[in-house]
């Protein structure tokens, strides 16, 4: 039998391509130790990610990489992982209690972006992470219905408010502050500073993650918030019509230009599937997303279907991602939070090279 080597293991390690990252464990420097007695070997995993419903899965086919190389006979891994604070735009510092803020953005309404958001948050807290949901949209709140949130959030010392809490998701929203048929008849430099009071006077609670539901449209006030708002990442929400395509491209040519990088494309209503005879349709076109996320260079995170009970969830204010954490659809929410996580902690490095004036905090 062949003795079993450090080298031997990393090299065998090299050809699993962690699906999330998209990319080996050794070169994402998750490996933190390895250590052999025998033909057993163990190993330490650490991610830049939470993937708690996929964690015995990953573990599972590093275990299965690791038994191909000759001499082992068993392995066990210690699978954990850390998300730690990455860069936000230069000039702009990162906010206490916050470690990343991922914008949800859309180039027009009626894409779905807010849905999309709000499981998206649920989806990174059901894998492990401490998450909390930021609704930016002055004009047109949802966030307190689609959480079926009530009530109006206390201030301890009349200076700050307390986010309000549903589903383990911390969550703030000038909806919680107006009731709900109140119109916000307010100019752009108004919602901008509702916004960063929303913000920045919510005693958020050690935050991984911040998911900020962007307003639709790429105008003076969305620039103003991406320019203001610490940002580590944005997601772009699109259907895969040419209409739509046409002003997620707009928004993705927002961030680019203040130097936000954009973790990935999400298509939602990508397909609609009968409820009654189950006849697949790709009623707004196909495949648009995927193209676009070509197109740019970014990563294609995942296409959403087009399903009756997302909406009559989301309107009885408990989300898919928990309202039926087993289904498919919720499946494929998980994939999508877990790939834009993924990201987010791979990309660090590189786009400091790029933007060497941007500002990084270390966890």
């Amino acid at each position: 039998m062949s003795e079993v080597t450090k080298e031997a293991i990393e090299e065998a390690l090299k050809g699993y391509i962690e699906p999330n990252m998209g990319k080996d464990l050794v070169s994402a420097k998750a490996v933190k130790d390895i250590r052999i007695d025998g033909g057993k070997v163990v190993l330490r995993v650490v991610l830049g990610f939470p993937v708690k419903s996929v964690a015995d899965q990953i573990g599972q086919s590093i275990c299965d990489v690791v038994k191909g190389v000759d001499g082992v006979s068993d392995c066990e891994v210690d699978l954990s992982w850390e998300v730690a604070s990455h860069s936000v735009q230069k000039s702009l510092k990162p906010i206490d209690n916050i470690k990343n803020i991922i914008a949800v953005a859309s180039g027009k309404g009626g894409v779905g972006k807010s849905t999309t958001a709000v499981n998206l948050a649920l989806a990174l807290s059901q894998e492990g992470a401490k998450v909390g949901i930021l609704d930016a949209d002055i004009y047109g709140p949802s966030q307190p219905r689609m959480l079926g949130i009530s009530g109006q959030p206390e201030s301890k010392d009349g200076k700050t408010l307390e986010p309000m809490n549903s589903y383990h998701l911390q969550a703030m929203s000038i909806g919680f502050l107006i009731d709900e048929e109140t119109p916000m008849i307010w100019r752009g430099p108004m919602v901008t500073q509702a916004l960063e009071q929303l913000l920045n006077d919510t005693n958020w609670s050690d935050l991984d993650y911040l998911i900020i539901d962007l307003p639709p449209g790429t105008g003076d006030t969305q620039l103003t918030l991406a320019q203001k708002v610490p940002v580590s990442g944005a997601i772009i929400v699109t259907t895969p019509q040419d209409i739509a395509l046409l002003d997620a491209r707009k928004g993705f040519k927002m961030f680019e230009k203040v130097e936000v990088p954009v973790l990935g494309i999400v298509e939602n209503m990508s397909i609609h599937i009968c409820s009654n005879c189950g006849h697949e349709e790709h009623i707004f076109g196909e495949g648009g997303g995927k193209s676009m996320s070509e197109q740019y260079g970014v990563d294609f995170l995942g296409a959403l279907p087009l399903e009756k009970r997302i909406r009559e969830e989301t309107d009885a204010g408990k989300p898919t991602v928990v309202a039926e954490p087993d289904c498919r659809t919720s499946e494929i929410y998980r994939e999508i939070a877990r790939k834009a996580a993924a990201k987010l902690a791979i990309q660090a490095k590189s786009y400091a090279a790029k933007f060497p004036n941007i500002v990084i905090q270390n966890n």
